[in-house]
């Protein structure tokens, strides 16, 4: 009897511990999501003359975010962009972006981001962090729309989608810094498009 009033004892006791336990590893609990190279891309925007938008996009991206599941603004995002990919739609405007009058891709061939913090703003996020672009590391600050629900694809795995926007500085980089704004604007805005996939 003296046993079995023992035994519930120590049952009663580890009980709330195990509870503990479970509630600190669910907290902690995180997911790993990557880019599908195929459904991303980074958009870019930017003055001609002050006159007109010049498009092009970098399709290029490699891309993991670190959810945690429990509390967003602990997650981490990080990319790597292949500033080669550069596409305007003209081959020989192409070329001169990837000269040493702007990227200089023989010797910066990519750009990087790594997230310094994440806060949830209405039903969107803000993430900042550090842009590595044309060998200049500056923070920039991103405004996200997702992610996005997720779904289960025809590969079995769940994908999301994600939408952010910033505006950079291309003289902050040291890109085109002979070229005045007025013939190539400074502003330039960037909308990131991910699709990423649960690993």
């Amino acid at each position: 009897m003296k046993r079995l009033a023992l035994l519930t004892g120590i049952l009663a006791l580890a009980a709330p511990l195990a509870l503990a336990q479970t509630s600190t590893q669910t907290s902690t609990q995180t997911s790993t999501w990557t880019s599908d190279t195929h459904h991303s891309e980074v958009d870019f925007t930017i003055k001609h003359l002050s006159v007109s938008n010049v498009h092009g996009r970098i399709g290029n991206v490699a891309a993991t975010i670190v959810l945690n599941d429990a509390d967003i603004t602990k997650s981490t995002v990080t990319a790597t962009i292949d500033v080669t990919s550069i596409d305007t739609g003209v081959e020989q405007r192409d070329k001169h972006l990837k000269s040493p009058d702007f990227f200089d891709v023989d010797k910066f061939p990519s750009a990087s981001f790594a997230s310094t913090s994440v806060v949830k703003n209405g039903s969107n996020l803000t993430v900042t962090g550090n842009l590595t672009l044309h060998g200049i590391t500056k923070p920039v600050v991103l405004d996200v729309e997702g992610p996005s629900a997720p779904i289960t694809a025809r590969d079995n795995k769940q994908h999301s989608g994600l939408t952010a926007t910033t505006t950079i500085s291309r003289t902050a980089f040291g890109i085109g810094s002979k070229f005045p704004a007025a013939m190539v604007g400074d502003d330039v805005k960037l909308t990131i498009e991910l699709e990423i996939v649960k690993q």
